[in-house]
C-alpha cells in the first residue's frame, strides 16, 4: 500500500510538472547562463523589429520627399524632381492619387495646328517698315585711340552713343557685340555649314552645366527643314564628350543625336552666364543666313514641332517676336528684388542697374498698360529676324552687356524705350510650360559675385569678383545724379519668386 501511495503521488507530481526533471543541459553551461540566453535572443528580436520599422520610416521620408520636391516652389528642390520617376507610378497603382509635378501644373493646351506637313510657310520675308537698314559698329574705338590692349566683345558703347540707339531711324548703326578679333569664334567648318540654315532651333550650354536634351515628337518635315544648333565652350564641349557620345562626321561636324555642336572659341567674358547671352539674344549675328529661329535653353527638352511652335507663335498673329510672360512676376522691379534674394547677382550691383532704369523714367508695370508684363521667361524665344528684331536683340544684348547679365531685368526697359514701336507676342506663362521639358542641371552655378551684399566688398582684395570684360557700365560714371533716386516698393506675391 506504501508503494502504490508512492507511486500515486509521484504520478501526480510528474503531470502538475512539479517534480519532473528537466532537460539535460548541454554540457559547460550553467545555469546562470539560461536567463542571459533568453534575454539576448529577445533583445535581438527587438533589435531587429526597430530596425526594420526604422528602414521602413526612412523609405517612407525619401518617398515623401520625392514628392514633395516636385511640387516644392524652391528651384533647388524642384529640381531634383525626376520626372520619369517610377515613384508615381507605382504610388497611383496602389490608388495613391499623387499630383502631377509643379511643371506639369503649369501647362494648359496650346491652340496648335494638327498636322505640321499641311502648315503653310509664309513667302519671302515681313516688310521692314520702319528700320530698314541695320549695321553694326565692328571695331572697338578705345582699341584705335591706344588705351585699351584688346578688343571687348560688345566695346566701349558711350551713355551718348546708347541714347542714340534707342531713337530709331529708316537706317542705323549699333553695338551689337561681336566687335572685330574680340572672341566668342567659330570654326570654318561650322560657318560653312550654318551658311545652309534657314529654319534655326538653336540651344546652348556653357561651363559644362548641362547635356544636350533630345527634342521629341519633331516630324520629317521639321527634321529636314530645320537646323537643330546646340552652341557650346570648350569646358562644355569636353563635359559632354565624357558623358554622351559624339559623332562625327567626314566634314569634321560633331553631333550628339539630332543637334550639330557648334563650339564657340575664346569665350569673351569671365561669367559663364554672360556668356550664354551671346547664343541666346544674338542668333541673327551667330547665324546671319537664319530666317526664323527657335531659342530654347540647354536644360530643355522641346516637346512640341517646330513649325507648330512657328505656327502658333509668329505666322498665324502676324509677330516677329514671340516670347512667355513670366509666371510669378509683372514689374522689373519685383525680378529684381527676387534676384537679389536668391542671390542670382551681386545686390549692390542689382540695385544700381534698377536706379539707372528708374532714372530713365522706367515705372513699375501696372495693369492696364501697354505691355502683358515687363518680365519674359526667357528661356524660350521664337523670332523672324527681321531688321526691326534684330534691333530689339541688339539692344537688349547692349544692355546686359553693360550692365547685369540678368536678361529679365533689360527686357522690359527696351520695350519701354522703343515706345510701342517694337510689336510682339508675350504669350501666356501655361503655354511656355507645355513647350518643353525641365531638366535640371548637372550642378548649381555659383559665383562669388552673387553673395556680394554690400559695394565695399568689392574693394581692395574683393576687387577680384569685379567683372573684367562685362558690366562695365556699373563702373563707369553715370551722367545723373542718382543718390535722390527710390526704388519702388515691392510687393511679394509669391514665395517662388
Amino acid at each position: 500500500m506504501d508503494e502504490e501511495a508512492q507511486r500515486s503521488v509521484s504520478f501526480r507530481l510528474i503531470r502538475k510538472g512539479d517534480w519532473a526533471p528537466q532537460n539535460p543541459r548541454p554540457k559547460g553551461r550553467s545555469p546562470q547562463e539560461y536567463p542571459m540566453m533568453i534575454v539576448w535572443k529577445k533583445g535581438f528580436i527587438r533589435l531587429v523589429l526597430v530596425g526594420g520599422i526604422l528602414w521602413m520610416l526612412l523609405i517612407l521620408s525619401a518617398l515623401l520627399f520625392h514628392v514633395w520636391s516636385c511640387h516644392s516652389s524652391v528651384s533647388f528642390f524642384s529640381a531634383i524632381c525626376n520626372k520619369d520617376s517610377k515613384v508615381f507610378t507605382v504610388l497611383n497603382s496602389m490608388g495613391i492619387n499623387v499630383p502631377e509635378p509643379l511643371q506639369s501644373q503649369h501647362r494648359c493646351p496650346i491652340p496648335l495646328s494638327e498636322d505640321p506637313d499641311e502648315i503653310v510657310i509664309p513667302k519671302g520675308r515681313t516688310p521692314d517698315r520702319i528700320v530698314k537698314d541695320l549695321s553694326y559698329a565692328m571695331e572697338d574705338e578705345l582699341l584705335k585711340n591706344g588705351s585699351q590692349t584688346s578688343p571687348l566683345f560688345g566695346g566701349h558703347q558711350s551713355w551718348s552713343q546708347r541714347e542714340e540707339s534707342f531713337k530709331l531711324n529708316p537706317a542705323m548703326k549699333v553695338h551689337c557685340g561681336f566687335i572685330r578679333k574680340s572672341g566668342a569664334e567659330m570654326a570654318p567648318s561650322d560657318i560653312k555649314y550654318v551658311k545652309k540654315c534657314r529654319f534655326v532651333v538653336a540651344s546652348g550650354i556653357f561651363d559644362g552645366y548641362d547635356i544636350p536634351q533630345q527634342p521629341s515628337n519633331i516630324s520629317l518635315r521639321s527634321r529636314k527643314l530645320f537646323c537643330f544648333l546646340m552652341v557650346v565652350d570648350e569646358i562644355s564641349l569636353k563635359f559632354i564628350k565624357e558623358n554622351v557620345t559624339i559623332k562625327e562626321d567626314d566634314r569634321g561636324g560633331k553631333w550628339v543625336g539630332i543637334w550639330r555642336l557648334v563650339l564657340l572659341k575664346h569665350p569673351p567674358y569671365d561669367e559663364p552666364r554672360r556668356n550664354g547671352k551671346i547664343p541666346k539674344i544674338l542668333l541673327h549675328r551667330l547665324f546671319p543666313q537664319a530666317q526664323y529661329s527657335i531659342w530654347i535653353d540647354g536644360k530643355m527638352e522641346l516637346i512640341v514641332d517646330p513649325l507648330l511652335i512657328m505656327e502658333r507663335y509668329l505666322w498665324r498673329g502676324k509677330y516677329s517676336f514671340a516670347i512667355a510672360q513670366h509666371k510669378h512676376h509683372r514689374s522689373i522691379y519685383e525680378e529684381a528684388d527676387a534676384n537679389k534674394r536668391r542671390k542670382r547677382y551681386a545686390r549692390p550691383l542689382i540695385d544700381l542697374h534698377m536706379k539707372i532704369y528708374r532714372y530713365e523714367g522706367m515705372g513699375s508695370w501696372s495693369p492696364g498698360g501697354k505691355t502683358i508684363s515687363d518680365v519674359p521667361e526667357g528661356a524660350i524665344i521664337i523670332r523672324e529676324h527681321t531688321a526691326m528684331s534684330n534691333l530689339f536683340s541688339c539692344l537688349w544684348f547692349n544692355e546686359v552687356d553693360l550692365f547685369t547679365p540678368r536678361d529679365q531685368l533689360s527686357f522690359g526697359y527696351v520695350v519701354y524705350r522703343l515706345g510701342g514701336l517694337f510689336k510682339f507676342f508675350m504669350f501666356p506663362n501655361c503655354e511656355y510650360y507645355s513647350l518643353f521639358v525641365l531638366h535640371p542641371h548637372t550642378r548649381e552655378h555659383s559665383s562669388a559675385v552673387e553673395w556680394v551684399k554690400n559695394i565695399t566688398e568689392l574693394d581692395g582684395k574683393g576687387s577680384r569678383m569685379k567683372e573684367s570684360r562685362g558690366g562695365l557700365g556699373l563702373w563707369t560714371p553715370y551722367p545723373g545724379n542718382l543718390d535722390s533716386v527710390v526704388l519702388p516698393p515691392v510687393a511679394r506675391t509669391s514665395k517662388a519668386g
